[in-house]
């Protein structure tokens, strides 16, 4: 190594160290934990507008989907799609019951979505959101984009039950 390779090494500035991943800049390819289950991230949905996301989450053959949303803290809600059908986004009622839970609508907003990898909705656009809960914490969430609905059962999960195992 010549003498001025290793006088310019001296002054060279360190290679700044790689800012870990959050949960919301996770994307395809990385793996997290959810209630002690690792999961493989196979798509993102990205609403900017609201400063969350909904990552489409596999562990095996189950497919699962996690709403993050940063408000004054990050939050969590992890649902699974359930069968369900409605005809129109303008008929969505203020209260669903779902074997015998009855579910009330607690928020309604709509946005662009950017779209990452499979989802149930393979092209961004405009997407409208309802989502319910019941009084005993149970959650359901209504998505309709393109003509097409997709619903889902859920729960929140605390903060801690979740963390980034590998990011890319």
């Amino acid at each position: 190594m010549s003498v001025l390779k290793r006088i310019s090494n001296l002054f060279a500035k360190p290679t700044p160290p790689v800012a870990e991943k959050s949960m919301l800049d996770l994307g395809p390819g990385d793996i997290c934990e959810v209630s002690l289950v690792s999961y493989e991230v196979t798509g993102r949905v990205g609403n900017r507008g609201r400063n969350a996301v909904v990552l489409t989450l596999q562990d095996g053959s189950h497919i699962s989907y996690l709403l993050i949303e940063e408000r004054e803290s990050l939050q969590y809600q992890l649902y699974r799609p359930i069968d369900g059908r409605l005809d129109d986004p303008s008929q969505v009622p203020a209260q669903m019951e779902l074997d015998g839970t009855q579910y009330y609508l607690e928020e309604e907003y709509g946005g662009h979505v950017a779209v990452v990898g499979k989802t149930p909705f393979m092209q961004g656009g405009e997407q409208h959101v309802w989502q319910y809960q019941s009084d005993d914490g149970h959650l359901m969430r209504i998505e309709w984009q393109h003509g097409r609905f997709m619903l889902y059962e859920g729960v929140k999960v605390i903060p801690a039950d979740v963390k980034v195992i590998r990011g890319n």
